[in-house]
């Protein structure tokens, strides 16, 4: 079986449906509410595991009802906890999410316990990893905790993907060490200071990783689809129309699906389409983990 490691954050995910966003200073009465598991890193785990993926879970949460939680949800489905840490000073992560009658929201986390996963947590985890196994991080958890994983799969040969969300600056030193890079258009602008408008930036924002030493580049592009870079291929994969719902964890379910469909050795074309179809499903129904869609649903 495909084995995938996802190196991240859990949080949970207090969603509010509202009509519009509220202007500053300004209270609405929304509608309904939902409490789900979330987190980027939980979410991508659990959409590898429902793509089919023996997937291992590397995260930290805080003594408390919601890290039980966390951990509970993610052994439903089928994702190993076993290197889940807790840390018994810092609460669990949590993230406040409101969802327009677009489909679109905004997010605001308080990381807690993610904020304390740090390079000696990750390094005693990995010495139980196989090899073969495709390692999937993002943003959510500390930039050295980032800088020690990147440096660790380059030493070991694992094939590392950085999904660098949420937007920030990444240390020079970590861009040679990746196999895959997947930023949507937000993330690009900012790594790069390019824009990433039209189809004329994607392949200058491209080079522009690939200089740097990535290995392969994969933008997001939402609505627009995909655009993927490497040293022999370049095409754009147009996404899936469908009516959005909730867009909440679409990036989480591409990146999961990916990453499971590259550990099982398919093409990049190939897997890259498993992903967009997994993350078009995942848009039309509301919440992060719950949103992700089983292997079955795609056919």
């Amino acid at each position: 079986m495909a084995h995938v490691v996802v190196v991240g954050s859990s949080n949970t995910d207090l969603v509010v449906k509202t009509e519009r966003f509220p202007k500053p200073g300004e209270t609405l009465v929304g509608g309904d509410f939902f409490l789900f598991q979330g987190g980027k890193g939980a979410n991508q785990a659990v959409a590898a595991a429902r793509m089919g993926a023996e997937v291992t879970f590397i995260s930290k949460v805080g003594k408390d009802l919601f890290g039980k939680q966390t951990r509970e949800g993610l052994e439903k489905e089928g994702v190993s906890t076993r290197l889940v840490l807790e840390d018994r000073e810092m609460a669990s992560g949590i993230a406040l999410i409101t969802v327009n009658e677009l489909g679109e929201n905004t997010i605001v986390v308080a990381p807690g316990a993610n904020a304390k996963l740090s390079p000696s947590d990750v390094q005693t985890a990995l010495q139980d990893i196989p090899s073969h196994a495709f390692i999937l991080c993002q943003l959510e958890i500390p930039i050295d905790t980032i800088s020690f994983l990147a440096s660790y799969a380059q030493k070991e040969n694992i094939n590392l993907i950085l999904n660098p969300a949420p937007a920030q600056k990444l240390p020079e030193s970590i861009y040679d060490q990746l196999f895959l890079i997947t930023p949507n258009e937000t993330e690009a602008s900012l790594l790069t200071g390019m824009p990433c408008d039209s189809d004329s930036d994607y392949p200058k924002i491209a080079h522009w990783f690939r200089n740097k030493g990535v290995k392969q580049v994969l933008l997001t592009l939402g609505e627009k689809g995909t655009y993927f870079q490497n040293s022999t291929q370049e095409y754009q994969i147009p996404a899936q129309k469908v009516n959005a719902l909730d867009t909440t964890a679409a990036g989480d379910v591409f990146n999961g699906s990916l990453a499971l469909g590259l550990a099982e050795g398919m093409s990049w074309k190939d897997a890259i389409t498993l992903a967009t179809k997994a993350a078009s499903i995942s848009v039309t129904r509301m919440g992060a983990q719950a949103s992700a869609p089983f292997r079955s649903e795609l056919a």
